[in-house]
């Protein structure tokens, strides 16, 4: 079902994507309940990542023009995920955003930007409210 993944990879059902092919997962993974992946482009994750339940990751992507929106265009921009990433429950990470190594997005977070390695994000538009110490 996924483009490729690692080891002791786990999905809990049910799981929707668009494709699937476009999904690469590293060694131990695990994706709670109702995990959505839309996967129009690609999807990278990580080795040791949790993805907890309703979690939902974009690529796909709209214009912000309405014409040509309502003409039906679509795109897409790739989501990376680092290593080491706890991403909590009912947390959505939209088109475009990288989030680095050892990075924990709390639960409800929106990530609309970038999210550095080592650190703790919350809210809508997550922010980072807490550096990790490496080994915490």
């Amino acid at each position: 079902m996924l483009g490729s993944s690692g080891d002791a990879c786990r999905i809990e059902p049910p799981f929707r994507c668009d494709y699937g092919y476009n999904i690469h997962v590293g060694e131990n993974f695990y994706a709670n309940f109702d995990c959505v992946i839309l996967d129009v482009c690609r999807v990278e994750i990580g080795r040791n990542c949790l993805v907890g339940p309703g979690v939902h990751v974009y690529t796909a992507t709209h214009p912000l023009d309405p014409d040509e929106r309502v003409d039906g265009l679509e795109y897409g921009k790739p989501v990376t995920v680092g290593d080491n990433v706890w991403i909590g429950g009912r947390a959505v990470l939209n088109p475009g955003v990288t989030v680095g190594d050892n990075a924990v997005v709390a639960s409800g977070a929106v990530v609309a930007e970038d999210v550095p390695d080592d650190v703790v994000v919350q809210g809508n538009p997550a922010t980072v409210v807490r550096e990790l110490e490496t080994g915490e």
